[in-house]
């Protein structure tokens, strides 16, 4: 029998950081306590390597920086779409006049 596929949570930010706390405080593993909160080892270490970053003790990417980051690319993807469209329409005129 193979694992059964957990459903997707979301936690607040504030629940996080309470993780985050025990673990860097190192009274208990990482996966010490995410098995006492019925986490995923990997959502935790994840959570913790973020936090290092924002606060400056491991190189990366910030949070704030990977939220402007794909903003940027959404912004940059509709961009395109929009000369995509803007070149077929051109495309269409230039053809219809000749």
């Amino acid at each position: 029998m193979g694992k059964k596929k957990r459903p997707r949570r979301s936690f607040t930010p504030e629940f996080k950081a309470e993780i985050i706390e025990l673990c860097q405080r190192g009274d208990r593993s990482i996966g010490q306590v995410a098995k006492d909160f019925d986490l995923t080892e990997t959502a935790v270490r994840d959570w913790v390597r973020q936090a290092e970053v924002d606060t400056g003790r491991r190189d990366g990417l910030t949070s704030s920086e990977r939220e402007e980051l794909a903003a940027l690319r959404r912004e940059n993807r509709r961009l395109r779409e929009d000369v995509d469209i803007l070149k077929r329409a051109t495309a269409f005129f230039a053809k219809e006049t000749r």
